[in-house]
C-alpha cells in the first residue's frame, strides 16, 4: 500500500469469437456469488466488447515518457458495470512484444505496482532497460501496463488543486491539543468535500472490485484467454480480488507484499496495523545508522539516533527549514526508509549532511517543486486515487471518537507513522459517496496456484497479510523472505526468491510446499 503523508491543504486486433467463449458462465458465476448478477453480467458484456474491437496500438504520447518499442493505447470500460452500455471510460494501457520467439511467447504479462493510486505503465520500460531480473520472463510475455481507474493518462479524478495540495509546510500531523485536532480534523473533512465536488461522478464507482472488472475486460481486449498477473502491495488485493471474481480466467498471478484481504481489515484496521509495521521497520533502521554511525555521524546507538530525530522534528516545527519542510515533509521524506531498503543509504547521507550544517540537502530533498507541474499533477492525482478507493472499498468509523481513542493508543508505542496516517485517511470518515462492503476473497472453481511472496519485517503490508491470502487460496505457495523488510521483494536481488518467481512464470512449477529464503543483502554505506 501506498503510503504518504501530504494531507494537509486544501497493435494487432485480434477477433472476438474465441475470447468472447472463454467468457462463460464460470466467471459470471464466481462474480454473481461475491458481487451481484448486474455486475457479472455487465463485465461479461464489457469483455466480449473489448475482446471484438482489441485495442488500436500506437507510439506513445511524448509526453508519456516511454519510447519505441513500447505502444500505447486506450480501453474502455463501463463506468458501472451495473449500466455496462452506460457511460464509458478510459482505460490508458502500454505493451512492449515478447523479446523471445513467436513459439517461445506465452501471452501478456499485466502489472500493477500498487496504490491504490500507481501507475503500471512504467513497467514494459523493464525491458528497454534490459533489468537482468526480468530477462528470462520478458522472453515468454509482453509485458503490459495500465493506469487503472481515475489514474493518470486513464480517466483522471481530482480532489483539489494540485499546486494547492503542495504547498508546505503543511501542520505537523503530530497533535498537541484538542485544538490541533479540530483543525486537523476540519482539513480532512474540507479535502473529502473537494474530491465530492471535483469528481463525485467517479467516486461511488472508484472500487477495487470495478479495477478487477476492468483488468478482467483489459485482458479480453488483449486477446488473451487467461490472465497472467503481477501484482505488488496494493497490487496484491487487486490480484486476490480478481481471482475471487474470476477464478476460471487466471493463469499465473504473483502477488507481493500482500495486503490482509479480510473484511475486518479492509481498510481502517489495515492502516492501524500498518503503523506497528512502520515503528518495527523505522527502529530496524535506525539501529543499522547506529551500527554505520562511522560513516554517517547521525548516534552510535539506536536512542541516540531516535533523539536526533525529535530534535529534528522539533527544530522544523519552531522553524521550518528553508520555511517549507516541516515535521509533516520531514516524514514525507524520512518514511521511504522503513519503505525500501534502497532509500537507507540516501537517507542517512541527507541527514548527516543536514547535521554537518548543510540545511539545504535536506530541503531539497523533502520539500515540494512547485515548478514540477505535471509531478503535482501526477501526486494530487496519486493521493486522490488512493482516498477513493480505500473510502469506497469498505464502510469506515465515522465516530471521531473511535479515531482518536485508536491512534492515540497506538502512537504511545509506535508514533513514527501513526498520526500522519490517521489524517491521510480520516477523509473516510466524512465520505459522502457510496461505501461498499468488501469481497469475500477466497477460492473459486478453477483458480490454478498462486505465488505469494513476502518480507516478514515489511513496513507497508504487514507479514500476516500474507499469511492470511495463503490460508485464503488453496494451493498457493508462500515464499517469505525472512528478517528482511523491503516493500516489493520480486525487485530485488535475492536468487532464492528470484529464481522460483522465473519458474512459476515460466513453467508453473512450484516448490512442494511453502520455502523461507535468507534475506537479500543489507544496504552497504
Amino acid at each position: 500500500m501506498r503510503r504518504t503523508a501530504v494531507l494537509g491543504s486544501a497493435g494487432t486486433l485480434v477477433a472476438g469469437t474465441l475470447i468472447a467463449g472463454a467468457m462463460a458462465a464460470p466467471a459470471a458465476n464466481a462474480e454473481s456469488r461475491s458481487h451481484g448478477w448486474s455486475e457479472a453480467r455487465g463485465v461479461q458484456v464489457a469483455a466480449e466488447r473489448a475482446a471484438e474491437k482489441g485495442i488500436a496500438w500506437a507510439d506513445c504520447p511524448e509526453d508519456w515518457g516511454l519510447a519505441k518499442p513500447i505502444q500505447c493505447g486506450f480501453v474502455s470500460v463501463p463506468l458501472d458495470y451495473a449500466r455496462p452500455n452506460g457511460k464509458q471510460i478510459t482505460i490508458a494501457v502500454d505493451r512492449i512484444g515478447n523479446t523471445g520467439t513467436k513459439d517461445e511467447r506465452q501471452g501478456a504479462l499485466i502489472y500493477n505496482p500498487g496504490g491504490p493510486g500507481g501507475s503500471g505503465l512504467r513497467f514494459p520500460t523493464r525491458v528497454t532497460n534490459k533489468s537482468p531480473l526480468w530477462v528470462k520472463t520478458s522472453k515468454a510475455y509482453d509485458f503490459v501496463g495500465f493506469d487503472p481507474r481515475g489514474v493518470g493518462h486513464s480517466t483522471p479524478i481530482s480532489c483539489v488543486d494540485p499546486q494547492e495540495f503542495v504547498k508546505a509546510p503543511k501542520p505537523d500531523p503530530v497533535p498537541d491539543s484538542d485544538a490541533d485536532k479540530r483543525a486537523l480534523r476540519k482539513l480532512a473533512a474540507e479535502y473529502a468535500d473537494g474530491c465530492a465536488e471535483h469528481s463525485g461522478w467517479m467516486l461511488p464507482h472508484m472500487t477495487t472490485p470495478n479495477t478487477a472488472r476492468d483488468l478482467h475486460v483489459i485482458r479480453a481486449a488483449l486477446g488473451e484467454k487467461k490472465l497472467n498477473f503481477l501484482g505488488v502491495s496494493y497490487g496484491t488485493y487487486l490480484g486476490a480480488v480478481y481471482a475471487t471474481l474470476f477464478p476460471g480466467h487466471v493463469r499465473r498471478m504473483v502477488v507481493d507484499s500482500v495486503v490482509n484481504p479480510s473484511r475486518e481489515k479492509i481498510w481502517y484496521q489495515a492502516n492501524l496495523d500498518q503503523d506497528v509495521a512502520f515503528q518495527m521497520r523505522w527502529d530496524d533502521w535506525k539501529a543499522w545508522v547506529a551500527k554505520n554511525d562511522a560513516t554517517f555521524h547521525i548516534g552510535d546507538t539506536p536512542e541516540k539516533v531516535e533523539q536526533q530525530w525529535v530534535e529534528l522534528r522539533a527544530t522544523a516545527k519552531k522553524n521550518p527549514l528553508g520555511g517549507v519542510v516541516g515535521p509533516a515533509e520531514l516524514i514525507g521524506f524520512f518514511q521511504s526508509a522503513p519503505y525500501y531498503d534502497s532509500a537507507w543509504v540516501p537517507v542517512a547521507q541527507t541527514w548527516s549532511k543536514y547535521l554537518a550544517g548543510d540545511t539545504q540537502a535536506l530541503v531539497d530533498a523533502a520539500a515540494p517543486d512547485p515548478s514540477d507541474t505535471a509531478g503535482n499533477i501526477s501526486a494530487e492525482n496519486g493521493n486522490a486515487v488512493y482516498t477513493a478507493v480505500e473510502c469506497a472499498d469498505a464502510k469506515w468509523p465515522t465516530s471521531w471518537q473511535r479515531w482518536d481513542r485508536d491512534n492515540t493508543r497506538l502512537h504511545q508505542d509506535h508514533p513514527f507513522m501513526t498520526w500522519a496516517n490517521a489524517w491521510m485517511n480520516l477523509p473516510c470518515a466524512t465520505w459522502s459517496s457510496k461505501q461498499h462492503t468488501p469481497v469475500q476473497v477466497r477460492t473459486g472453481k478453477g483458480l490454478p496456484p498462486v505465488l505469494i511472496v513476502q518480507a516478514t519485517r515489511d513496513a507497508a503490508t504487514p507479514f500476516e497479510g500474507a499469511v492470511e491470502l495463503h490460508k485464503r487460496l488453496k494451493g498457493s505457495r508462500l515464499i517469505i523472505e525472512k528478517d528482511a523488510g523491503s516493500h516489493g521483494v520480486t525487485g530485488l536481488v535475492n536468487p532464492c526468491i528470484n529464481e522460483r518467481v522465473d519458474s512459476y512464470l515460466l513453467s508453473g512449477e512450484l516448490d512442494s510446499h511453502d520455502v523461507t529464503c535468507t534475506p537479500h543483502a543489507t544496504p552497504k554505506p
